[in-house]
């Protein structure tokens, strides 16, 4: 028996169990300190009370014999797909029914669609990244490119046509550095996708934040990305889902290779290795898209926004440079004087009592970074902004 030796590859320990633990120690040493945790991207806010109305009307129903649901539709039930399907139709996005693939999150979709992709494939990742892009590919064995996502391009690269890549990841609204993509910029990167033929992942998780009209909120608002292009979407930070778990792909038809349509496969993959979404957290998602659902969660995004809004100003008061803040829950901030993102991690927990996240744990384009969320508390996030203000 062999394990797989790609494991060997990876790192000891994922990010942000290094940044709890580091957390953890400083607790030791200083028991009670005011610590204000603005690392990790989780949500604080309870669900929307139309998500909770629909899950517990739809725990009634599984006491119920008549209306009692066992194993689901491996694609998830059309009532939900339908809704997703006429939200696309808000941003002149036709998706049908069938395209649509419902999961426990997005996280789990980025990293399990690889199992439809040969290993012998060449993926190419921005730096920084959420890291599950590159653990997943490691773990496969693949060979692994990097385009570089810096301050010169504000951190949206464009394509290489002198890079050959089959596999593309893309985030917008990014995470970590909270950049967003215009239509020109996805344009580029549909057009090198569909002479290359490769496909793109494009992972849309933080759509919602996006407030200026003229941004794309799917890769599938632009001409030519059906042939080659898939979206991942997430409920977790759209209406707090983080501990319920439910998100979707969407995979058009149009995507074809080597004389197969690439949702069939995906649609394999999941009738063999997974036994779909809960009847329960499927009703809480599809209350998500009711009036009700959409004026509470967009409350709630208006509430996260303001955080960030508030590190922003914060940031720009002690002349800070950064990125994000809007458009995203994320503000990517260069690190002062020169600092280290360990250094400066260090300097923040100790001085200010708040947990950021080091970029360099994105990359190597993230060294000299730090991620701060809006996802806190507002009463937080307003000592925080003061905390910075009065130390850095």
């Amino acid at each position: 028996m062999k394990i797989n030796g790609n494991f060997n590859k990876l790192q000891d320990s994922y990010l942000f169990f290094n940044i709890a633990q580091k957390t953890s120690e400083f607790l030791k040493k200083n028991p009670g300190a005011p610590i204000i945790k603005m690392g990790i991207g989780d949500v604080t806010l309870p669900l929307p009370q139309a998500c909770v109305d629909a899950m517990k009307k739809a725990c009634d129903e599984m006491g119920v014999k008549e209306t009692f649901r066992g194993y689901c539709d491996y694609e998830g039930y059309e009532f939900l797909r339908q809704a997703i399907a006429d939200y696309y139709k808000e941003y002149g996005v036709d998706v049908s029914v069938d395209e649509i693939f419902v999961s426990d999150g997005a996280k789990s979709d980025v990293g399990n669609i690889l199992d439809i992709f040969s290993d012998e494939n060449t993926v190419l990742i921005p730096d920084p990244v959420y890291p599950v892009y590159v653990d997943t590919n490691i773990m496969a064995g693949r060979k692994i490119l990097y385009i570089d996502a810096n301050e010169s391009n504000g951190f949206t690269p464009e394509p290489d046509y002198n890079v050959k890549a089959d596999i593309i990841y893309l985030c917008s609204p990014n995470n970590p550095t909270g950049a967003v993509y215009d239509r020109a910029g996805l344009k580029k990167w549909v057009d090198y996708a569909n002479a290359q033929d490769a496909v793109i992942l494009f992972d849309a998780a933080y759509e919602a934040f996006i407030e200026d009209k003229d941004l794309p909120h799917s890769i599938f608002e632009i001409e030519g990305a059906k042939t080659c292009a898939i979206e991942f979407c997430s409920f977790s930070k759209t209406a707090g889902f983080t501990g319920t778990r439910c998100g979707y792909t969407v995979i058009p038809k149009e995507l074809v290779r080597e004389g197969r349509k690439i949702g069939e496969l995906w649609l394999r993959r999941q009738s063999t290795k997974y036994n779909g979404t809960a009847y329960i957290i499927q009703r809480g998602a599809e209350a998500v898209f009711t009036p009700e659902g959409r004026a509470q969660i967009k409350e709630n995004i208006d509430y996260y926004k303001r955080n960030t809004a508030i590190l922003s100003e914060a940031l720009s008061a002690k002349g800070i440079q950064y990125f994000g803040g809007k458009n995203s829950p994320y503000v990517w901030l260069k690190c002062p004087n020169n600092m280290k993102s360990w250094e400066f991690f260090d300097y923040l927990l100790t001085k200010c009592y708040i947990v950021g996240t080091p970029g360099s744990g994105f990359g190597k384009n993230g060294e000299g970074f730090l991620r701060l969320t809006g996802f806190g508390s507002y009463e937080n996030t307003l000592i925080a902004a003061e905390r910075i203000k009065n130390t850095l």
